[in-house]
C-alpha cells in the first residue's frame, strides 16, 4: 500500500519494515496484538530518543489504520502506544566562511587531482547550490540534466516531479565532470571514477567523501553532511530574501510546516527587514525617537 497507493520511498519502505520487525520482536504477533501489548511497548522502547519513539509508533498506528480499513482487525490498538512529546530539532548549519571553505578546496582538487575532483566539486555545488537531497542526488539519471536549460529535473520523494534550478557555478561543475565521467551506466555519478561502473554513488560514500572533503579543508568532519548542506542552502536564501513558498518548491516540501524551520534565521535580519519595509518604517510616536537598534534589542 505504502508503495503502490502512497509512493513512498525505497528508504521509507525500509524504515517501516524494521520499526515493525522491531516491534514484532517485542510484543510477538502484529496482527493479533491488543491494547495492553501495545501498551508495554512504552517500557521496551523507553531508552529511546522522543524522535526514534514517535517514528516507530506513527508506523505501527499506519500499520493498524491500514489492517482496519482492510477489514483484516475490527479495532484499532494503537491509541495505547506512547505518545512522546518531541519537538523539530533546529537543523545544523554550517555558515558562509566554512561553505566558502569546503568549496575552495574542492575547487583547488578539481584542478590537481583530475576526475576525483570534478566529481567532488560537481556533488558539492549541487548539494550547497541546489539543495538537494542526498539519494536525489546520487542516483541523478543522466536524462535528468538537460543541455540547454539551466534546471533539472529531480523525483523526489513520493515520486513528486519537481524542477530545481542549477546556478552558474553548479552548471559549469557538472560540464567539467561529465566531460571527464567514465562512459557507461545512467546515472551522472557512478560508483567508481576510473572505470565503467552500472551502479551509482551510494549515500554512505558521499557522506564519507563529504567528511574527507571538510577535514582537509580545516573544518571539524562533524560538522559536514549532505543533509547539512542542503540546510545551509535553505537558510542562506531565505537570508539572503527568498519566499517560503518558493524555498518549498526547490525543496520539495509536501509541507510549508517542514519549510519553516528554516525561519529561525538571523531575527536582528528579520528586525531590520520589517524595519525598512513595514508602512509605518521611518515614522515613529509623537514625542518619541525609536531607535531602531535599541527596538531590535
Amino acid at each position: 500500500m505504502l508503495a503502490a497507493e502512497r509512493g513512498a520511498a525505497a528508504n521509507t519502505l525500509m524504515a517501516y519494515t524494521r520499526d515493525l520487525a522491531g516491534a514484532r520482536e517485542a510484543i510477538g504477533d502484529l496482527a493479533s496484538a491488543d491494547r495492553a501489548a501495545l501498551a508495554s511497548l512504552a517500557d521496551t522502547w523507553s531508552g529511546l530518543a522522543p524522535s526514534s519513539l514517535a517514528r516507530k509508533c506513527s508506523a505501527l498506528r499506519q500499520f493498524y489504520g491500514f489492517l482496519v480499513e482492510e477489514g483484516l482487525r475490527d479495532d484499532d490498538p494503537s491509541p495505547a502506544l506512547p505518545r512522546p512529546q518531541t519537538r523539530r530539532p533546529l537543523p545544523r548549519l554550517l555558515d558562509h566562511r566554512e561553505v566558502g571553505l569546503l568549496l575552495a578546496q574542492a575547487e583547488t582538487e578539481a584542478e590537481t587531482l583530475g576526475p576525483t575532483g570534478a566529481r567532488m566539486l560537481a556533488l558539492l555545488e549541487l548539494l550547497y547550490g541546489s539543495g538537494l537531497r542526498a539519494t536525489e542526488l546520487v542516483s541523478l539519471p543522466l536524462n535528468a540534466v538537460p543541455r540547454d536549460a539551466p534546471f533539472l529535473t529531480i523525483v523526489g520523494k513520493g515520486g513528486q516531479q519537481r524542477l530545481v534550478p542549477v546556478s552558474t557555478r553548479a552548471r559549469h561543475a557538472l560540464t567539467a565532470w561529465l566531460a571527464v565521467r567514465p562512459g557507461g551506466g545512467k546515472h551522472v555519478f557512478p560508483a567508481r571514477v576510473g572505470t565503467k561502473s552500472t551502479t551509482h554513488l551510494s549515500r554512505v560514500r558521499l557522506f564519507q567523501l563529504l567528511r574527507e572533503l571538510a577535514l582537509r579543508a580545516g573544518l571539524d568532519p562533524a560538522k559536514v553532511s549532505p543533509h547539512v548542506l542542503r540546510h545551509a542552502f535553505a537558510t542562506h536564501l531565505l537570508e539572503g530574501g527568498a519566499d517560503l513558498r518558493v524555498l518549498q518548491m526547490l525543496l520539495g516540501h509536501a509541507d510549508i510546516a517542514t519549510t519553516q524551520i528554516y525561519t529561525h534565521v538571523d531575527s536582528a535580519r528579520l528586525v531590520a527587514l520589517v524595519n525598512a519595509r513595514h508602512p509605518l518604517a521611518g515614522t515613529h510616536t509623537r514625542g518619541s525617537a525609536i531607535d531602531p537598534a535599541s527596538s531590535a534589542a
